[in-house]
């Protein structure tokens, strides 16, 4: 069975940091972004099974 992927948006880096930690820890695959824009590339290129997303991001 695939690693489930998981896209995390964030703003804040130690957030960002310590939910990858964890998530890898259970055998994800993880990928992070700090904003908007590279998020919405990730989402489109990736193609996430799950998105962790900040819903006060800056710019979105």
């Amino acid at each position: 069975m695939k690693k489930p992927k998981v896209l995390i948006i964030d703003d804040d880096k130690n957030i960002c940091k310590d939910l990858e930690y964890y998530l890898r820890q259970d055998g994800c695959r993880v990928i992070v972004a700090h904003e908007g824009k590279t998020a919405l590339e990730l989402f489109s290129r990736e193609k996430p099974n799950i998105v962790i997303l900040d819903l006060m991001l800056p710019g979105m």
